[in-house]
């Protein structure tokens, strides 16, 4: 499958994001096959880097932590969540086509409105993402509000969900209010990416 893709570099160091930067824009295939240019999507949008086989991924898919963090974003602020896989193939996490996309995003009861193969890996390596999970928030007037992990604990384990931070819901809480974001980087956790 032909990966369309262009992107317009707005920041000076294309390999990291900072709160504050300009979204880069980028169009990737869904899990529907269709074409999705994130300058198109309704904002605020949230990227979230996925790997299927990771257990930091695991750790929040596979105790609803992070469908619950979907769910709240999408309730709260009407914007669009989009899960991007950047594996490359033959790596962990790789997959294959759109209907593959399709059979993740509904195994996983995932609330993104999106997931986008980033079969070259020019979109993650653009975002500087290092780590899966790895999220990144831009705000409405398409500056990046929040870059990093999804919270506070480092960990692989389920059991420290509850005692972390989520720095997701915290910035859309910022955000409502109008609030500055009191973390808006932190060091983001997980399994590699896969490039």
């Amino acid at each position: 499958m032909k990966i369309l893709f262009f992107a317009f570099l707005f920041s000076t160091n294309i390999f990291a994001m900072s709160p504050g930067d300009k979204a880069i824009d980028f169009k990737l295939i869904s899990q529907d096959g269709k074409l999705v240019e994130l300058s198109k999507l309704k904002k605020p949008i949230v990227l979230e880097w996925y790997n299927d086989g990771c257990p930091f991924v695991r750790k929040h898919y596979d105790s609803n932590n992070m469908q619950k963090t979907q769910e709240y974003f999408k309730e709260q602020t009407g914007g669009t969540w989009v899960s991007i896989v950047s594996s490359a193939e033959g790596k962990q996490g790789y997959l294959s086509s759109s209907s593959v996309a399709k059979d993740r995003l509904e195994e996983e009861k995932s609330k993104a409105n999106y997931m986008l193969l980033d079969l070259d890996g020019k979109v993650g390596q653009l975002y500087g993402a290092k780590t899966t999970p790895q999220i990144v928030y831009i705000g409405e007037d398409n500056l990046v509000k929040y870059y990093g992990a999804i919270d506070s604990i480092a960990s692989a384990s389920k059991s420290d969900i509850k005692s972390a931070t989520n720095y997701v819901t915290a910035a859309i809480d910022s955000i409502k209010v109008s609030e500055k974001v009191r973390v808006s980087k932190s060091k983001p956790y997980g399994c590699s990416v896969k490039y």
